[in-house]
């Protein structure tokens, strides 16, 4: 197959800079003017204001700050609409050579780390900005990559917010049975240490309904060294806010290392909670990340099957049952932290075998969906990063692809 003809260009060639309509704003002057409108900082959304700069579809990239350097997150983002912008994004769009799409999907991809100055506090000015090299297909092939890359996109974002709804339902579930009691009207109560609570619930420490509550360890305290790949390696930065892994931030040991720290080696189903420093982030173990450990800032957290199904304590956890508890607990030092003492303290309710059948029935069906969708986009997140250099270099005709059909597919996903 020919390869498809590559320009090499600056990023200052093919887009229009309207920086200079940035008005940045004070909290104070933001709390003043509350409204419908997005206000953008370097990393997005910041604020919502009673007023818009911009209107249609814009690339920010962000103009200072540490995710410059760590590229923990995209340092790009697409935004369509009215919006506002402070003054630490740039804002561009394409010009008649270029695809504003696509160049968000080809900054994201590439290395800019030359570009950036400052070790303090990383900076990419207008004018580094601008230099920043490109090797760019013409635009209609740009159009048609960013539109294959669009469909993965939006299948991305609709199962996130899918997610989004089952965990709404699974909280309201909890609060049905836990709070509201509603199963339990007209049911006799006894006396416990929250108070009243129906006899068909028992309240139980944590450490008594499961295998395994430990922590990791960082390997390099025990002589071995990181690895390029291997064995999958959790730090609290790889457990999202959004109670799943990004797999992208694990790091990796060799497997003597894993079996030295056996003490920490993760199962299927254990539930994984950050002890340190950011705390309160958890996830369950997925299948597809195994083997893997842990370091001293994730506690792991094993049920007994028996007694307590995975998917019951995690939405236990979903709900914020332990947050009250954890937070009067937490150890104050250089930074937060949480003892294994303590996680094993926490009093969780566990149903009689009758009820806890009925309650399971309906929470893990749900924790499942969640599942196979957060998988389904890994890897479609996975195929949309891998296809981008073959679609520009011509590796992959672009204009081969049915993009009706892939729709229709994603859509019956």
């Amino acid at each position: 197959m020919n390869k498809a003809t590559l320009d090499s260009v600056c990023l200052g060639d093919v887009v229009e800079n309207v920086d200079s309509l940035r008005i940045p704003l004070s909290s104070k002057q933001r709390k003043q003017r509350t409204g419908q409108y997005r206000y953008y900082g370097a990393q997005g959304v910041i604020d919502y204001i009673d007023d818009y700069i911009y209107d249609g579809l814009y690339l920010l990239i962000a103009e200072d700050g540490e995710n410059l350097r760590s590229r923990k997150q995209p340092i790009a983002g697409l935004v369509e609409g009215r919006f506002w912008v402070n003054n630490h994004a740039h804002v561009v769009r394409a010009n008649d050579r270029s695809d504003t799409q696509f160049l968000y999907y080809l900054i994201n991809s590439i290395d800019i780390s030359g570009y950036v100055t400052g070790s303090t506090q990383p900076k990419l000015n207008q004018a580094n900005l601008h230099s920043i090299q490109l090797r760019i297909p013409e635009k209609s092939i740009q159009a048609s990559i960013s539109a294959f890359l669009g469909l993965l996109d939006e299948k991305i974002a609709l199962n996130n917010r899918i997610n989004d709804y089952l965990a709404a339902s699974i909280k309201l579930i909890f609060r049905y049975w836990f709070v509201d009691l509603a199963p339990f009207m007209g049911e006799s109560l006894k006396d416990s240490k929250i108070g009243q609570i129906p006899k068909t619930i028992d309240l139980v420490p944590l450490a008594e309904l499961t295998k395994v509550i430990t922590k990791g360890t960082t390997p390099t305290t025990l002589g071995y060294q990181f690895t390029e790949s291997g064995i999958n390696f959790v730090k609290g930065e790889s457990i999202l806010d959004s109670h799943e892994f990004d797999y992208g931030k694990f790091a990796h040991i060799d497997p003597e290392a894993h079996q030295a720290l056996k003490r920490s080696v993760i199962e299927e189903g254990d539930l994984l909670f950050t002890i340190a420093g950011t705390l309160g982030r958890f996830a369950l173990a997925e299948s597809d990340m195994l083997p893997a450990n842990a370091n001293q800032a994730v506690g792991i957290i094993r049920p007994n099957q028996d007694l307590l199904a995975p998917e019951v304590l995690y939405s236990y956890f979903l709900a914020g049952w332990q947050n009250d508890f954890y937070a009067k607990n937490t150890q104050r030092a250089v930074q937060a932290n949480l003892s294994l003492t303590t996680l094993k303290s926490l009093i969780v309710p566990v149903l009689t075998q009758s009820r806890r059948s009925e309650y399971e029935s309906q929470i893990i069906p749900l924790v499942n969906a969640i599942k196979l969708n957060a998988l389904e986009t890994r890897q479609m997140a996975e195929m949309r990063d891998t296809l981008l250099p073959k679609l520009m270099s011509g590796e992959i005709d672009v204009s081969q692809v049915d993009l009706t059909q892939l729709n229709n597919h994603l859509c019956d996903c």
